[in-house]
């Protein structure tokens, strides 16, 4: 099967996925296999938060809306222009996909396969329906991926290498486990934000978005705040006040009681909105519903700090205070080449032998 053929399978994904947003579900009766598709993932959409109660529809379309955003003929192109591929057998290549955001392991799915390689994924258990969704509309346009794509609920077994992600303790046992194969092995990171306090209010309602998009649960999320020392928050949490609704969500609203509390009752100094607690804390891994934040007085320190710490960091924000930061707002929005952890998964698979 050709890689072009693949390449056109999934600007079919696209299209079809390009239909759907939250405002609105507009069938556009030039896409393929509609009658067959369309309704059914509007129904899958709509029961998503009854399979994992932070996939609200709100989330899953913004996923979705992302992914049909990328997959796009230039973007697909741009991407894959950079990568000289090879013929060599393909290899199964097993992939244990994490479950915080809605199709969070897409990328590497995408990469297995157009990389002319097997994929046998193991799905989480928080999201288990909307890749292999997703897979069928695929195998619909292309009846031959149906030769390149298993999906497997019990042990992962008889593949050549693994792409698996996970929490640190998870990736300590996949590193044992794999320890005799081609592998990327990847452990819980966080994301930062480096201010300065010339931040426009546009600049800080795109933090908010940085922060509370997936209600903050993914490792690009924003979940730690550098401020100049005697950083004035008023700015920040006017700026945010948009993002209140969340407490709405009952998820959400429980782990705010809770982490509140759990500070609260340890005497820890907070700052509060009523729907989000910023702590003084030198640590990257704020739980849900609360920032960490840290004061600086040389920027340069900050900058020498996260470059000595970049196996912990997914992604930095800022108003290039930091060299290759990321603007306000685009965290959740990353480009094909946007490689989770800095490790280019396509050139892994391209140089399996």
């Amino acid at each position: 099967m050709s890689q072009l053929s693949k390449i056109n399978a999934f600007i079919e994904l696209g299209k079809f996925l390009n239909q759907f947003s939250l405002s609105e579900n507009l069938k556009n009766p030039s896409v393929k296999h509609n009658d067959t598709f369309f309704d059914r993932f509007v129904s899958l959409i709509e029961l998503s938060q009854s399979h994992n109660g932070w996939f609200t529809p709100e989330q899953v379309y913004f996923s979705i809306q992302s992914w049909a955003e990328a997959l796009t003929d230039d973007n697909l192109k741009n991407w894959l222009s950079a990568y000289s591929f090879t013929t060599n057998e393909p290899k199964r290549i097993g992939l244990i996909l994490a479950g915080n955001i809605p199709l969070v392991g897409f990328h590497d799915f995408l990469s297995v396969l157009i990389s002319g390689h097997h994929a046998v994924v193991k799905t989480s258990s928080n999201d288990q329906k909307l890749l292999p969704f997703l897979a069928e509309y695929l195998m619909a346009i292309e009846p031959e991926l149906e030769n390149f794509i298993t999906f497997t609920e019990g042990k992962l077994e008889n593949f050549d290498a693994v792409i698996a992600t996970g929490s640190n303790n998870t990736a300590r046992y996949f590193e044992f486990y794999f320890k005799d194969k081609p592998s990327i092995i990847r452990k819980s990171r966080n994301s930062v934000a480096v201010l300065n306090g010339k931040e426009t209010k546009e600049d800080l309602e795109n933090l908010g978005e940085d922060i509370f998009r997936y209600f903050g649960l993914g490792c690009r999320n924003v979940s730690k705040l550098f401020v100049p020392k005697g950083y004035d928050f008023k700015n920040f949490f006017e700026a945010i006040y948009k993002y209140g609704d969340i407490i709405h969500y009952e998820k959400y609203a429980n782990n705010y009681d809770y982490n509140k509390a759990v500070f609260l009752m340890s005497l820890f100094k907070l700052l509060d909105n009523e729907f989000l607690t910023l702590k003084e804390d030198s640590s990257y891994a704020s739980p849900i519903s609360s920032v960490f934040y840290e004061p600086y007085e040389d920027i340069k320190a900050i900058e020498n700090r996260l470059n000595d710490d970049a196996e912990m960091i997914q992604c930095v924000v800022s108003n290039n205070l930091i060299p290759n930061s990321i603007p306000f707002g685009q965290t959740q929005k990353p480009k094909l080449w946007d490689y989770a952890d800095n490790v280019d998964t396509l050139q892994f698979l391209i140089d399996l032998k």
